[in-house]
């Protein structure tokens, strides 16, 4: 039989606790982490979503920033109701991918977590997420048909159209998603500066996955459930959508890594739109 016991706390143990307590970011009470976690949530008359969003964020989180889209309703008031933090950024162009670009060049954490504005991600899952790369990946990527995850909002031919683009990724780039069109993902901020992203579109998110596979950085997939849009209706559509996955997949191909230009609007010491 043994036993454990806890020495005394003397004032030079209680202060070195307290530099500690101030370096590291408590997540739950057997894990803990130095990197901040930056949050990237595009959003364009979300606001009867938010409240659903913002409520499921973990309280650890570094910072949130919402990419408005010229919103008409108050998706601005809501998130600044819900998380008082909040860094709006007013998105000067148009399309998921112009708002991804600018929120990533607002961040200042070391992680940085991709969350749709409409309800359809639990953001409880992101401690996996961060697990994933702490414990040494470079790009953490959700999928809904890894082991454990699961979606509540795919069509059939939503999902065979996803199995045959993620075929072709895997088969052309030597990847092994299991799902490609999947917009939950995190990654370390300093993978932006090996991945080139220069699209506007929905299909930003197929262009980061190819990217990250051409970088030949450490990917590791994140079960996740995709769950359904809560307020609203959804712009995507499966043929017109698809269609542009396909010529990204495709103009890719071809396109070596070191004939690729880092585009100046991307940079993160440049800021895109009004930040507030």
């Amino acid at each position: 039989m043994s036993s454990f016991l806890r020495p005394a706390v003397t004032g030079h143990d209680s202060a070195d606790r307290s530099l500690i307590a101030a370096h590291y970011k408590a997540i739950t009470s057997h894990l803990a982490i130095t990197p901040p976690v930056s949050v990237v949530i595009p959003a364009m008359n979300e606001a009867e979503n938010l409240p659903y969003v913002f409520k499921s964020l973990p309280d650890w989180i570094h910072e949130v920033v919402l990419v408005d889209g010229n919103s008409t309703d108050d998706t601005v008031r809501v998130a600044r109701d819900m998380w008082p933090g909040v860094k709006v950024v007013k998105q000067a162009g148009k399309g998921k991918g112009d708002a991804l670009i600018s929120g990533f060049a607002a961040c200042t954490g070391d992680i940085i977590v991709m969350v749709d504005a409409d309800g359809s991600a639990d953001g409880q899952e992101i401690v996996s997420y961060v697990s994933a790369l702490v414990g040494g990946a470079d790009f953490a990527k959700g999928s809904r048909f890894a082991n454990g995850g699961g979606t509540d909002d795919m069509t059939p031919i939503r999902r065979l159209g996803n199995w045959a683009l993620c075929a072709l990724v895997n088969r052309k780039f030597g990847a092994r998603y299991t799902d490609l069109c999947y917009g939950y993902n995190a990654f370390w901020r300093r993978c932006l500066d090996e991945i080139t992203l220069d699209c506007t579109g929905f299909e930003i998110e197929t262009l980061i996955n190819v990217r990250v596979v051409k970088a030949g950085l450490k990917v590791q997939e994140v079960p996740s459930h995709e769950y359904l849009r809560i307020h609203g209706v959804s712009n995507l559509n499966a043929v017109r959508d698809g269609i542009r996955v396909l010529k990204v997949i495709l103009k890719e191909k071809g396109v070596r890594r070191s004939a690729r230009r880092r585009p100046t609007a991307f940079s993160v010491n440049v800021p895109r739109g009004e930040t507030s």
